[in-house]
């Protein structure tokens, strides 16, 4: 786990307005959530699928293949670009007849290079609203990747001034929060995960006591689908369609 960035808590002048709700600390996912990130993974996969060209194969099967590469991937590399390009050189190389040669190899790497060089793209009002949470609540920025891209995404995306503190870790799950909430002595009953993805941002969340607000995604990674567990007694999960409307909620 990788922290970006001193702990600061966020300051609230006596002029301003005494906020509707109490403060809660939330923890507030990335990619697909802040920023859009999966689509660009998604025209990579269309193009490498159309490069390969697959006689036997139907893009349909060939995308199968490419999920299971990258479950396996994900246990061996983690996440991020390095881990997409090791999925798509090992597919090619399973279902392709023809021997991967360097010039072939740059050119799968050339697809990952096209998400490496995308502009941050944030999604409808997330400035605004982050700006509008941060002064009322504890904001920490929490995402799972390699640390470097995760943390290059953060500072192209000049949204990092509204966070107390910011988290790259390497999974989401119960123990990843956990320790969130040692790291920063949160009390969980006042403390919400606010993400995209049932798998690592809201079933973990709520099993480690915490409550959550889910925000789905249309492009979410399939490899992140779930079915979205209900809150345990005394926790709390809402759904909500826009990161906007967290202005009605907190």
């Amino acid at each position: 786990m990788g922290s970006v960035g001193n702990v600061k808590k966020p300051s609230q002048s006596s002029s301003e307005p005494k906020a509707r709700y109490e403060t809660q600390t939330l923890l507030i996912d990335a990619d697909d959530t802040l920023w859009e990130n999966n689509i660009y993974f998604e025209r990579a996969i269309a193009r490498f699928i159309s490069f390969l060209n697959h006689k036997e194969s139907s893009p349909a099967q060939v995308r199968g293949v490419l999920n299971e590469v990258e479950r396996e991937s994900v246990v061996k590399h983690g996440y991020g670009l390095h881990s997409f390009a090791h999925s798509l050189v090992q597919t090619f190389e399973r279902l392709s007849v023809e021997p991967i040669t360097p010039e072939l190899h740059a050119q799968i790497n050339s697809f990952c290079h096209t998400i490496a060089d995308h502009p941050i793209e944030t999604l409808p009002e997330v400035p605004q609203t982050l700006e509008y949470l941060s002064p009322r609540h504890h904001l920490i920025l929490m995402t799972k990747g390699a640390i470097l891209e995760q943390t290059g995404k953060i500072e192209r995306s000049g949204l990092k001034e509204y966070f107390a503190a910011t988290e790259v870790v390497a999974e989401k799950d119960e123990a990843a929060y956990a320790r969130i909430v040692e790291k920063y002595e949160l009390t969980r009953a006042s403390t919400w995960m606010i993400g995209n993805s049932p798998k690592s941002d809201i079933n973990p969340a709520l099993a480690t006591g915490l409550n959550a607000v889910f925000i789905p995604h249309g492009d979410t990674w399939i490899l992140e689908h779930a079915d979205v567990d209900t809150a345990p007694p005394a926790q709390r999960l809402l759904t909500i369609p826009r990161f906007a409307d967290l202005r009605e909620h907190f």
